[in-house]
């Protein structure tokens, strides 16, 4: 129900537009997050945006580079990536989570960022 895309290889420096699709679900009651994981490490948090607020969280590695957004009329989520560093390289992933935060419901494939030195 979640399809991940826009994942690539660029240059350290780069820029990157991750696009996440939800179906079958009411998109606008779901805060909608953006996780990654690298080889060899836990999955980490990377940023969400509320579903009640609109409002966006996002972790301290990415704060200033990244930026989530949401189409609620196109059921989709972004994640910009800019001033892209390779300790991002990893595979991305979009969840929902249903009125909340932290539980989320629903999880896409991944799509994998490759960032070179």
């Amino acid at each position: 129900q979640l399809q991940a895309s826009g994942g690539g290889l660029v240059q350290a420096g780069g820029s990157l537009r991750l696009s996440c699709a939800a179906s079958g679900l009411t998109f606008s009651a779901y805060t909608m997050g953006w996780f990654r994981q690298a080889p060899g490490k836990e999955r980490e948090f990377v940023a969400h945006n509320r579903w009640s607020s609109g409002s966006s969280y996002y972790a301290d590695s990415v704060k200033g580079r990244f930026t989530i957004s949401r189409d609620n009329a196109k059921n989709t989520v972004y994640l910009q990536m800019n001033n892209l560093k390779p300790e991002d390289t990893a595979v991305y992933y979009c969840a929902a989570a249903f009125r909340g935060d932290h539980d989320y419901n629903y999880w896409g494939q991944g799509t994998q960022v490759t960032v070179s030195s």
